[in-house]
């Protein structure tokens, strides 16, 4: 199996470092005329998230407060299906042409989205909370999926194990400024689709991103001899993983992650319902949308919050000491003790909130990079085209088993909240089990990669 074609960054003679290379060499191991290239990613990520996290944050007050928890599990479900279109048209788009062409038209096609949502509220279409629930998680994974397909291409999975911890904290930092500014433009009382135009700015400045480092990376190919950017013609995302025993254990580890996941964030939904309801009840004048809105949005800020110090000061000394393999296996660690504080503690908001702001903390930083990490040593079709099927369909896979679950949980089962976070606990046992054996894989894998010629 053959690593991507593209030299990278680090081709060609290097020049002294400089200011920027010593700066960026207190978050990870910057080489010298790396860093320049790396903040063009690291801004990147960073706007993408912003712009995500504010169409997140509105997300759940439409969700919640016109269906409840339930709902909003079920309405995850509804996502897969999409994603069953979604993924061979990308396929068959990257087939056809070249990668910043691919980048292009992915984020023209969410802007015409945005301003399509923007257009259906001020008509009053029925059911679009719904329907922007499952747009937007197809969204985010598409976008950032996209974003680190593009990463991957760029850089050698020598490089990439090096700059994927510094170019992650865009990612951390992102998170809690669409959060904070959503939470902020909700006390200010400005109707949630009319956000949505500063998410559309973003995805434009984005598409300038890409073509400075587009640009540059050109002109590195060049004088390395190195090929086009094209894709080859060939396989789609779902066959290109259905072949590969790796991208298979992948697929697993990701739809046990989301499935823990999910769950739990149904149990966080089901509880902050419950609050709005009893506060309801004992205040008339109470808005339910705006106390949901506000929570979440304090929520994924102190979410993001510990992301970053994790991502700043841990993710890159995690790599360099214990490898990909203590990357991979951190969350898995982090989600059993958040769940085993849920089942043997008080099941109370506070409780699950913080137990939730732990794991949701590690799963955007440590495991974030991890996963990035896993596609370096794959093929370069595989990183577009099996990658975009993996970040996508296979992700709310996860969320169709847990919204399978969640309903057999309330209807057939009854479980409360302590019910929910103990099958968690069992689920994560088999997600340790399949991340032993990803780890092993990989080491296989990269130990070929790095041994073939190039």
């Amino acid at each position: 199996m053959a690593t991507s074609a593209v030299a990278g960054p680090d081709a060609g003679p290097r020049p002294e470092a400089g200011l920027l290379d010593r700066l960026l060499r207190v978050f990870g191991d910057v080489q010298a005329g790396e860093s320049v290239t790396a903040v063009l990613m690291l801004t990147n990520i960073f706007l993408i998230l912003a712009g995500y996290y504010i169409a997140k944050t509105v997300r759940e007050p439409l969700i919640l407060a016109s269906g409840g928890a339930e709902a909003k599990s079920y309405a995850a479900a509804g996502m897969a299906l999409v994603l069953m279109g979604f993924i061979p048209l990308y396929s068959w788009f990257a087939s056809k042409v070249d990668r910043i062409r691919l980048i292009f038209g992915l984020l023209l096609f969410f802007i015409v989205n945005i301003e399509m949502f923007w257009l259906g509220a001020h008509l009053g279409v029925p059911y679009l909370g719904v329907a922007f629930f499952i747009w937007v998680g197809i969204f985010n994974n598409a976008i950032v999926a996209q974003f680190w397909s593009y990463g991957n291409d760029v850089y050698r999975p020598d490089v990439g194990q090096r700059l994927f911890p510094v170019i992650g904290i865009g990612a951390t930092l992102g998170s809690p400024v669409g959060s904070w500014m959503a939470a902020q433009l909700f006390r200010a009382g400005v109707s949630a689709y009319n956000m949505l135009q500063i998410t559309a700015v973003i995805l434009v400045i984005s598409m300038g991103l890409f073509a400075l480092v587009e640009r540059r990376e050109g002109v590195r190919r060049a004088r390395g001899g190195a090929p086009t950017s094209r894709l080859e013609a060939g396989s789609g995302g779902f066959v290109l993983i259905g072949r590969s025993h790796y991208l298979r254990l992948i697929a697993l580890l990701i739809v046990l992650l989301n499935l823990v996941n999910t769950t739990g964030e149904y149990i966080l939904g089901r509880v902050v319902v419950m609050q709005a309801a009893r506060l309801s009840a004992a205040r008339p004048d109470f808005h339910e949308e705006a106390f949901i809105g506000a929570f979440y949005g304090e929520y994924n800020f102190w979410v993001s919050i510990g992301a970053i110090v994790i991502q700043a000061l841990l993710v890159s000394r995690i790599v360099k000491h214990l490898g990909l393999a203590g990357a991979v296996l951190a969350l898995p660690i982090v989600a059993l003790g958040a769940y085993g504080s849920i089942v043997t503690g008080a099941a109370f908001l506070s409780t699950i909130r913080w137990a939730k702001t732990a794991e949701n903390a590690t799963d955007y930083s440590v495991m974030n990079t991890a996963r990035q990490m896993l596609w370096l040593p794959t093929r370069r079709e595989e990183k577009y085209k099996a990658k975009q099927a993996m970040d996508t369909f296979v992700v709310r896979a996860g969320d169709v088993l847990s919204a399978g679950f969640v309903y057999v949980g309330t209807t057939l089962l009854a479980l409360d909240t302590r019910g929910f976070a103990g099958t968690n606990l069992l689920l994560i046992g088999l997600w340790l089990v399949t991340a032993v054996l990803l780890i092993r894989e990989n080491r296989a894998l990269t130990g070929r990669v790095a041994g073939a010629p190039r």
